[in-house]
Formats: C-alpha cells, structure tokens, sequence
C-alpha cells in the first residue's frame, strides 16, 4: 500500500483481502455494515491514492448479505484504478471496488491483476 500514492497515475489492478471486523469492532449493531462500507472505501482510497471510491452492486450485496448486524469477517475485494469519463468530476481517475468470491482466505496475499 506505501507505493500507491508515488505511481497514482498508472492504471492498475490489485486484489486485497480487507479484515472487516478489525474495522466494525465495538460498533453498535445498526451501523456495522454502513461502517462495513465506509471502511471499504476509506481503504480503497488509501491503496489506491483516489479520492473517488465506487462501490460494485455485489461487494454491497455481499457486505448486507447477513443483515445490518453480522458483517462478514473478512471480504476479497479488486480495486481498479480507472479513468474517469465525467467532464464534471475534479478528479480524473477513480476506484472500482468489486467482490472476488473465494472458498477460503486462508494464504491470500495482495495480488496485481493483468487487464489483459
């Protein structure tokens, strides 16, 4: 993650594993998955250097999947770093943060994904 805001202008694509009850712990039940989400970008943002984060139909989905109260542990998510196409945005690029299913997280580590 120290390496992101040196290179903020290059396209890329990395897969990350976000501890999400380190994030939710002693939070009240009716704010742990908004909290859930609010971290999930406030992560993206410092990974990926861009103040703009959108979250994907399906990590949200998947975040709520259990109710507002029992957040996943832990989610597999992939951050792209994109171009923006909106004249109206300050920024020029943003962050796509979409869900990675897997059967374990066990091992995992922090991967770059080639867009090819």
């Amino acid at each position: 993650m120290s390496d992101a805001p040196a290179k903020s202008g290059t396209l890329v694509t990395r897969d990350y594993t976000i501890h999400l009850s380190k994030y939710t712990h002693k939070t009240t039940f009716k704010k742990k998955a908004p909290k859930a989400i609010k971290e999930i970008k406030k992560f993206a943002q410092k990974a990926m250097g861009t103040k703009d984060v959108r979250i994907d139909a399906k990590l949200n989905k998947f975040v709520w999947s259990r109710g507002v109260r029992n957040v996943p542990g832990r989610v597999r998510v992939r951050l792209s770093r994109r171009r923006s196409d909106d004249d109206e945005t300050d920024e020029e690029l943003y962050t796509l943060a979409q869900l990675v299913e897997v059967t374990t997280f066990k091992g995992l580590s922090t991967e770059v994904v080639n867009d090819a």
